[in-house]
């Protein structure tokens, strides 16, 4: 049941709807995300925010909904990207495809309207987007422009808003302050208590599984560890089982099984290094390599537990939204998540997969593991891929890759925590990047392999910027790798932001 006067936030398919949840939340306010053609089933919102999509307005299967039902609810209402051309077409004007999609920065010109309140002039916002506003209906006012004059927010009666930017993101300088000015425009709020949330969720994990069995898998990072402690403070049936898929970092498998003996969670360690090596033999293709290890997960943890009845998993809401896994999602496949692969959705569909995180956000499941006793140290890890170290080594995967690899990353990760830098990144990680070049060692020709070392920023794992790291940390790590890892003949920094390149390298 939804509380009185939280934020409904409507989904239309953006890669940056979870966002939108997410900022309300660090606002002080309780939102909930539902896909657009549940609206019906909204309760007493006291806002509606309708979010962007990958859809065109005039495509035939394009996202629509009944506007005299969302005119029922009487809240404020602000449309985003997708949202505002759905307003307009709605209240009568029209809006038709650009021959160049908008991607990147822009100015907003304000024209004087509260949701502009305290926003400089010539803010940057962040565009993303292929359909433009072309005739405005009557109801509708502009009240912001961009730097050429074209129309990017409207106001279209007393409730009704538009914005053509992404204001969740963080490259739209004061997005946070326009989305905080829009719910000012309403009443009294629900706020957003992690505690609340957590009491919330142990409810829920206690109703699902009853007296059933419950396999956990656990990798020692941060998602895993909160749920595993989760799930033991609920109270349940539960299994927590420890692969070791010898895709690991240096002298992780001990690092994970010592911290959970720490924190009196019980697990249970299965080395199937053997077994993970040999899926991917040959295997060069980054999805069916995500895939396969997907699939053997299940395998393996099928395997140890032998008739459990539920799958346990620390999924999160970037794992969901970049898989596209929703069943109802209209959101753009950007890669598959080990843990969404097909298996795992035909499990989910018989009611076998419990997922309590998955609608929250790395920095959000810190907190509520603060909330339940894990100590800092294992918190602030930086997060590491389920595929593990598959994905930092694009082409095949062999065990000299692998531990090529694993010295170099001890080596930078190293650097970064005897400078202080470990805790100011949000990740960071060296990989083989599967090109030879010629070199020269002990003064003769050397053709080896090149390293990549990147080191990157970010809130939620949807966006990310790299660091700029100190010239004397990055000369460190590379004469460290030149000079001790083998096979290794050049260090190169990567300074790419996503967008446009993910975070990882596969």
């Amino acid at each position: 049941m939804n509380p009185d006067n939280y934020v409904a936030v409507l989904d239309f398919g953006s890669q940056y709807t979870q966002l939108i949840v997410r900022r309300v939340r660090e606002l002080g306010f309780l939102a909930r995300l539902y896909p657009y053609d549940e609206m019906a089933d909204l309760g007493s919102p006291g806002a509606i925010i309708l979010s962007g999509g990958p859809k065109s307005t005039s495509d035939p299967d394009a996202p629509d909904y009944d506007m005299d039902l969302l005119d029922s609810y009487n809240v404020p209402v602000l449309g985003v990207c997708y949202g505002m051309q759905s307003l307009n077409k709605k209240f009568g004007g029209t809006v038709e495809a650009c021959d160049k999609r908008e991607y990147g920065p822009a100015e907003l010109v304000t024209e004087g309207s509260a949701l502009y309140e305290g926003i400089s002039q010539n803010s940057q916002v962040w565009m993303s987007h292929s359909d433009t506003v072309r005739e405005l209906p009557e109801a509708a006012t502009v009240i912001a422009r961009n730097a050429s004059g074209t129309p990017v927010s409207l106001q279209f009666n007393e409730r009704y808003y538009g914005i053509q930017f992404h204001p969740e993101v963080t490259h739209s300088h004061e997005g946070t302050q326009i989305l905080h000015n829009f719910l000012k425009l309403a009443d009294e709020l629900a706020p957003f208590v992690i505690e609340d949330f957590k009491n919330e969720m142990v409810k829920k994990i206690q109703d699902f599984v009853g007296d059933k069995q419950v396999v956990c898998g656990v990798s020692g990072g941060v998602d895993s560890t909160v749920l595993a402690v989760l799930l033991h403070e609920a109270g349940v049936n539960m299994r927590a089982v420890f692969v070791n898929n010898g895709l690991l970092r240096k002298n992780e498998a001990e690092e994970v099984v010592a911290n959970f003996k720490e924190l009196g969670v019980p697990i249970e360690e299965v080395d199937a290094t053997e077994r993970f090596l040999g899926v991917l033999k040959d295997q060069t293709d980054p999805e069916k390599k995500r895939k396969a290890i997907g699939n053997l997960f299940l395998d393996v943890f099928w395997d140890a537990v032998g008739d459990a009845e539920i799958l346990a998993q620390g999924t999160l809401y970037p794992d969901v939204i970049e898989s596209a896994s929703n069943a109802k999602s209209k959101a753009s496949v950007i890669k598959t998540h080990h843990n969404r692969v097909a298996r795992v959705l035909e499990l989910q569909e018989q009611g076998r997969v419990l997922e309590p995180l998955d609608e929250l956000f790395k920095d959000e499941v810190r907190e509520l593991g603060v909330l339940l006793g894990i100590k800092h140290d294992i918190l602030m890890r930086h997060p590491f891929p389920g595929p593990g170290l598959s994905v930092r080594c694009p082409g095949e995967v062999t065990e000299e890759k692998l531990e090529t690899i694993r010295e170099g990353d001890a080596i930078f990760i190293g650097k970064l925590k005897e400078y202080g830098w470990y805790d100011k990144v949000w990740q960071a990680y060296a990989c083989l990047i599967p090109v030879k070049t010629v070199g020269v060692k002990g003064d003769e020709r050397c053709y080896e392999w090149a390293m990549g070392l990147r080191a990157i920023v970010s809130e939620d794992a949807m966006t990310a910027d790299w660091v700029e790291l100190p010239p004397k940390l990055l000369r460190e790590v590379s004469n460290g790798i030149l000079n001790s890892v083998p096979r290794v003949n050049r260090v190169l920094y990567d300074i790419s932001t996503k967008p446009p390149a993910s975070i990882e390298w596969e």
